[in-house]
């Protein structure tokens, strides 16, 4: 069975090849060792405003072709880690896109040493970008209004902990609850629980 092909050839990845092609062999594995470092960090940017108007200067590039530049490598890294392919298959592919050998082989070696590791950080990496890291709860009753001298109308308050993969800081939100909407969350939560048991 033929490999499923990591780029096809239309109007941008063409202009990318040559601007590709174009950089200096010296160069462009150092470029693309950066850009494969950082793939794993949805938040984060290869290169800051200042290094990316290095890069145009270095390169001799427009600003746009230098973000083409850039986000055809990241497409290319992140279309490796998905179909997982092994270098010589990838290398072979962006020659079947003109990619000029030298530049071809660069893109190989860094994956023949470091696609293992950026498939690992991907495979680790939550597919959700917040996470419930912690949870607590308090019951609030209230006994009076203003139109009504006697109730009762008790209010369950959940805390929850929520963290951002790319952060530390764990914001808390507040969710509040009559008697009728916890029991329905809660016949939800039952719900998810028992598909997730069913998968295991």
């Amino acid at each position: 069975m033929a490999a499923v092909p990591i780029v096809k050839a239309n109007a941008s990845i063409k202009k990318a090849v040559s601007l590709m092609n174009a950089i200096d062999p010296g160069k462009f594995p150092r470029l693309l060792s950066r850009i494969l470092q950082k793939l794993h960090l949805k938040t984060e940017r290869s290169f800051t405003e200042e290094e990316e108007e290095k890069l145009q200067t270095a390169f001799s590039l427009e600003k746009n072709d230098l973000q083409l530049l850039l986000e055809t490598i990241a497409f290319i890294f992140e279309q490796a880690v998905y179909q997982n392919v092994k270098p010589l298959v990838l290398q072979q592919q962006l020659k079947n896109v003109h990619l000029s050998t030298d530049k071809a082989e660069a893109f190989s070696s860094l994956w023949a040493t470091a696609g293992q590791e950026t498939v690992g950080k991907f495979r680790q990496r939550i597919l959700a970008p917040q996470k419930l890291e912690t949870t607590s709860w308090q019951l609030n009753l209230q006994m009076a209004q203003s139109t009504q001298a006697k109730m009762k109308s008790p209010r369950a308050v959940l805390k929850l902990g929520i963290s951002n993969e790319d952060s530390k800081n764990l914001e808390k939100v507040f969710v509040e609850f009559s008697h009728g909407e916890l029991l329905e969350f809660y016949n939800k939560l039952e719900t998810i629980q028992a598909q997730l048991d069913s998968l295991t």
